[in-house]
């Protein structure tokens, strides 16, 4: 006769999800196969579609754990070429999906205007953060000095261009050291001086960087010039690891796109197109929720490669 196990080696680890419970069925959301699931009670499952299972694998991406903390910079030597844009909607869409705090810090010492994308004219910035930094003592602190966008934490930037300036590099960390003890994902929004002091501590911060360029000549041109900065001044590793993100905006018809995305294919780790789209491009403030869907496809793919190189 076989010998039954003791009672004492029988342990609540022999219940789980995976002996107890079948397999999980996956319910499709959208489009004629949800209608047909719905129609028949659910009788009838055939399963998410390609397009669906996608958007899925991009959501298991994005939620990727991560250990710690990450600073990520978005950067570019050109203004104009959709920087703010990407900072912010990046930060929008891995806020939303994740359940680990997101903040977007504007960095930018001209009178950024990451807030006034996000969440309208700011009354209070960096400086005043910086000026209070030994009041913080929980999550809750912030709320002085930050405003919500979604559940997107942002912390504008100086607006007096003087002062602005005068926001130096060990301030700067001073500033990210007390956001990572809270925030673990941190997105600064620079500016385009590259040799500013602030710059300095961003690029010596930044656990990933993610380059903005445009679809047309110079605004690639300058893309690349920055990679060449980066190269030249013993940042090798963030420029092999970047992210280029090129925004079309503004384009034409004449742009090679497959020779660009050649290109920056050879210099970077991932390059990602975003698709023009007239509610963000208005200038305006930004609503996630009036992204057009392949806009949010491509964002959303901007979140999962940031994440993957989550530790």
């Amino acid at each position: 006769m076989r010998e039954l196990p003791s009672r004492r080696r029988i342990t609540a680890d022999a219940i789980s999800h995976e002996r107890i419970l079948g397999p999980d069925q996956v319910v499709p959301r959208h489009g004629w196969r949800a209608r047909v699931h719905a129609a028949t009670g659910g009788r009838l499952n055939v399963g998410p579609g390609a397009g669906e299972r996608r958007y899925q694998e991009l959501l298991d991406r994005v939620r990727r754990p991560l250990h710690g903390s990450s600073q990520i910079a978005i950067s570019s030597i050109k203004g104009g070429v959709g920087k703010t844009t990407v900072a912010a909607c990046l930060g929008l869409l891995m806020a939303e999906y994740r359940g680990d705090g997101v903040v977007a810090l504007d960095a930018d010492p001209d009178a950024g205007t990451l807030a006034d994308r996000l969440t309208g004219e700011p009354t209070r910035t960096v400086r005043d953060l910086l000026g209070n930094l030994d009041t913080i003592g929980s999550l809750s602190d912030f709320s002085e000095f930050t405003t919500l966008a979604g559940r997107l934490r942002v912390l504008a930037g100086e607006q007096d261009p003087a002062m602005g300036e005068a926001f130096r590099r060990d301030e700067y960390e001073q500033v990210c050291q007390t956001l990572t003890r809270y925030f673990p994902i941190v997105i600064t929004d620079s500016g385009t001086g590259m040799v500013h002091d602030v710059m300095r501590g961003i690029l010596t911060s930044a656990d990933r960087l993610v380059v903005v360029g445009s679809l047309t000549v110079d605004g690639a041109s300058r893309a690349s010039k920055t990679l060449d900065w980066l190269l030249a001044h013993g940042h090798e590793q963030l420029a092999d690891e970047a992210i280029l993100v090129l925004c079309s905006d503004r384009g034409s018809a004449r742009v090679d796109r497959r020779q660009l995305r050649d290109h920056f294919n050879l210099r970077c780790n991932d390059v990602i197109e975003i698709p023009a789209d007239e509610h963000l491009y208005s200038g305006g403030k930004i609503e996630a929720s009036l992204l057009a869907p392949s806009t949010r496809e491509a964002f959303l793919n901007l979140a999962a490669v940031v994440a993957d190189g989550f530790r």
